[in-house]
């Protein structure tokens, strides 16, 4: 291999595995001396084309990305778990153990009056449904 082939890899690998943009210069701190960095960033530069990755300088800074037209594949839905305060968890245990149950037995069991809020968290959540 010749020794811009193995700059080339060396760039690449650094650029890979940055946590962010990396400066010429702190390439070429981190290679041997007299290392060809430019020589190797163009040469990267022409591998990357029309590839999932791509080569971008930022800021005079380089850093290897996504292609911009496949940046739809990295969107991550995910739902965050929604935790309950006290007074629905209650709700909820009594609901599951009593059902079905009214809501004046829900309140019989905690001893105090169950808000609309609080049913309307559960409702919300699909975690109880009204009948009747």
């Amino acid at each position: 291999m010749s020794e811009l082939a193995d700059t080339e890899r060396e760039v690449e690998a650094l650029l890979f595995a940055a946590a962010g943009p990396l400066s010429e210069a702190e390439i070429a701190g981190r290679l041997p001396g007299g290392a060809d960095v430019p020589g190797a960033i163009a040469a990267l530069q022409d591998r990357y084309p029309g590839r999932g990755v791509e080569l971008v300088c930022v800021a005079q800074r380089w850093r290897l990305q996504t292609a911009a037209d496949l940046a739809w594949l990295m969107t991550d839905e995910r739902e965050e778990p929604r935790r309950l305060s006290k007074p629905p968890q209650e709700t909820l245990a009594i609901i599951a153990y009593h059902q079905p149950v009214t809501r004046a037995e829900i309140e019989s069991v905690r001893g105090v009056q169950a808000s609309r809020g609080t049913l309307d968290v559960l409702l919300e959540l699909g975690l109880v449904r009204m009948r009747g």
